[in-house]
């Protein structure tokens, strides 16, 4: 889906009326087909490309299991729930999510977290956070060292499965959160809203071959494959 929707149509269909900040569905195109519902976009890359980082394996098993899963129970939902998905948008679902059921609520966050996942990441070229990203960067945080230690932290100390995130809250202010399973700062429920601009999985799954328990290890290689255009992009 290439067509923007302004400003004014986001706000509207998320329901946050005070999210002063602009949303395009080009960013979330793996998480949104307003023709035919929620559909699992082909994988940016291959398998193989964010290594020594992420192994091919994981990738694999990580994309065609576990996050195929999560689009397929959506569906699911989406037709016993009586959510059309040929007419609402997710972010739509997710800034009502708390009326639908859990099934609903872990697999529509599932859906689109992984989609946004796989897209803030691309192959290693000693990538650094573009310009408008880095100003951010630097007002809201005071250094890009500063952010990268909140961001890490955020990740690490989620305890058991979930996510990390930098996001642009309603005072168009960058800040850091976390969120427990598949919830995200799009839903109603979540504890901290915002518009996500970049998240890492924290889930065992996503890092378990190749790290085992050794989560920090995950999250600090984690850096040297963050997609620092998508976030300039996302910002703007």
């Amino acid at each position: 889906m290439s067509k923007k929707i302004s400003r004014r149509s986001f706000i509207e269909a998320t329901g946050k009326t005070s999210m002063a900040v602009a949303f395009t569905p080009s960013i979330l195109k793996s998480a949104i087909d307003s023709n035919i519902g929620f559909t699992q976009q082909p994988l940016p890359y291959s398998y193989n490309a964010l290594e020594p980082y992420i192994d091919a394996l994981t990738m694999e098993i990580h994309y065609a299991k576990h996050a195929a899963t999560y689009t397929k129970n959506l569906n699911d939902a989406c037709i016993a729930e009586k959510f059309d998905s040929t007419k609402n948008s997710l972010p739509t679902l997710l800034s009502t999510i708390s009326k639908y059921s859990a099934k609903m609520r872990n697999n529509g966050g599932g859906h689109f977290n992984h989609a946004f996942f796989w897209e803030s990441m691309k192959a290693s070229n000693n990538d650094v956070p573009k310009q408008k990203t880095l100003a951010a960067i630097i007002q809201d945080f005071g250094s890009l060292e500063a952010f990268k230690n909140q961001f890490s932290d955020a990740a690490k100390n989620r305890f058991g499965s979930g996510w990390a995130w930098l996001i642009k809250n309603a005072n168009n202010k960058l800040i850091v959160t976390s969120t427990p399973n598949q919830d995200n700062p799009l839903m109603d429920i979540a504890e901290v809203k915002g518009i996500p601009i970049l998240a890492l999985d924290v889930w065992e799954h996503a890092y378990y071959l190749k790290y085992q328990n050794k989560r920090a290890d995950y999250i600090s290689n984690w850096w040297n494959v963050v997609n620092w255009d998508i976030v300039e992009k996302r910002l703007s």
